[in-house]
């Protein structure tokens, strides 16, 4: 469990104003009528439309991103509806940005800026839309605040959320969430029948099921963890029980392999430390012991290299510099390379040269957060030093870019001081080996997730920062 006992100071910025809010109401679509009154197929009130406001205002997108805009209309009795399907919507820049006339789906073409209209009869209103890159800005909001939680993206370019510790504590309480990126909301799905709360994976299949396995419903890492597992179906909306983990588990780690099985690693259970590992068949639906790592550890990465075999670093009940390679075919695992610093809760990624990258974590100086990196190189087995990050930090994201560079945001600085979430950014260049700043979140947060959509963004949700947050933001 996070703990953070001073909030950076970056919480007091103001936040951009609230954005991809979903199309509401309903009525009919394609041109409006000449009258500026409403009708009663509309669902609006039977007075005269005096003005329509739009949402976002202002609004942002990027290049090939779509933003959903609102429109609400005010009537002459004081009353308001949705009229964003009743609206004619128009763009006065097409090549920066183009407007569906019947949804008010803006789809951003180039870097710039454009207005979009919403009219109804003679009525009219706009809003200046700018297309950015290397920018956050702010989507729609959780409906439970959550941190060190699961994110999935579906087969639909949907994200799933599930679990997270949040002020309740009850993963009862706590239910799925669904984050759709073409309205930019989030709506809550039928919960599991055993809800983990925390240290729980969540695997994609090929069959496009969610495979969610272990965890716990607790907190306090003493308590009894789950070996229970879980199925979603995201084409029927349900879940259904699976064959369980031999061993009950949190905190490990969850590899899809090529072969279509999932290899589950490590992790904790009560107060041991894991070593054992186990293979699920998604096909029969049941889970079997493989090679046992040849240290336990929790905390730590696991990486599909591009031969099939499996990478895994770091962790362990010391923050160790350990790695070792799972080979799929033999069942077994090897020792290799060991890590230059020890380290925990750091990130590891896969560039497209083959190379794994990870980047900070818990393991200085009296296990104090880290600004170093290293790159491992499957071929040789061994591990060299890059660049290091310009901020220290632990429980960040990474995320590889479809343009080939790696997106670290977020996280925690912990130092002989203080501790607290920080909001910065910084881009890896595989090419040049170094990290330079890009745009910083607009809320500090650590233990939040990051999911690259089909769109080229980047979802951040959630994560903790003195308390836990429901605000998600996208980098365009």
């Amino acid at each position: 469990m996070l703990a953070i006992n001073k909030t950076s100071g970056i919480l007091g910025a103001l936040a951009l104003v609230a954005f991809l809010t979903a199309c509401g109401g309903s009525g009919s679509s394609g041109s409006s009528s000449s009258s500026s009154s409403s009708s009663s197929s509309s669902g609006a009130p039977s007075s005269t439309l005096e003005a329509i406001s739009i949402s976002p205002n202002p609004a942002f997108s990027g290049v090939g991103i779509s933003v959903q805009l609102t429109a609400i209309g005010t009537y002459s009795d004081g009353s308001t509806a949705n009229v964003t399907n009743t609206a004619t919507w128009a763009s006065d820049t097409p090549a920066v940005a183009t407007v569906v006339p019947t949804t008010g789906q803006a789809t951003g073409a180039s870097l710039g800026s454009v207005t979009i209209s919403a009219s109804i009869g003679s009525v009219t209103t706009s809003v200046p839309l700018s297309i950015v890159a290397d920018t956050w800005v702010a989507t729609g909001s959780l409906e439970t605040a959550r941190s060190q939680h699961t994110a999935t993206q579906l087969p639909s370019g949907q994200v799933l959320v599930i679990g997270g510790i949040a002020g309740s504590q009850d993963p009862d309480q706590e239910l799925p969430e669904l984050y759709d990126p073409a309205s930019g909301t989030w709506s809550s799905i039928t919960n599991l029948t055993s809800p983990p709360l925390v240290g729980q994976t969540a695997t994609l299949l090929p069959n496009g099921k969610v495979l969610v396995a272990g965890g716990t419903s607790q907190t306090d890492p003493t308590d009894v963890m789950t070996a229970s597992a879980e199925l979603y179906d995201p084409v029927a909306g349900t879940w259904t029980s699976t064959g369980s983990l031999i061993t009950a588990r949190s905190g490990h780690t969850a590899t899809l392999l090529p072969n279509g099985l999932v290899l589950v690693a490590g992790g904790e259970s009560g107060v041991n430390t894991l070593a054992s590992a186990e293979l699920y068949d998604p096909v029969a639906g049941t889970w079997s012991s493989t090679g046992s790592l040849a240290s336990p550890r929790f905390g730590h990465t696991a990486t599909l290299l591009q031969n099939g075999s499996v990478l895994v670093a770091g962790g362990g009940n010391y923050m160790g510099i350990s790695a070792e390679v799972y080979d799929p075919v033999a069942g077994t695992w090897s020792t290799t390379g060991s890590l230059s610093v020890p380290r925990q809760n750091h990130t590891a990624t896969l560039l497209p040269n083959g190379m794994v990258l990870v980047a900070g974590g818990y393991g200085g100086l009296d296990n104090f957060v880290v600004a170093s990196a290293e790159l491992y190189d499957p071929t040789a087995g061994a591990w060299s030093i890059t660049g290091s990050l310009a901020t220290a930090r632990g429980l960040h994201t990474a995320t590889l870019l479809p343009n080939g560079t790696v997106l670290v945001a977020g996280g925690i600085y912990d130092s002989s001081t203080s501790d607290y979430a920080i909001a910065s950014a910084e881009l890896y260049d595989p090419g040049a080996g170094t990290w330079s700043g890009t745009d910083s979140l607009e809320t500090a947060r650590a233990g939040h997730t990051a999911t690259l959509l089909g769109n080229g963004a980047v979802l951040v949700t959630g994560g903790t920062s003195g308390s836990d947050l429901v605000s998600c933001e996208l980098y365009l």
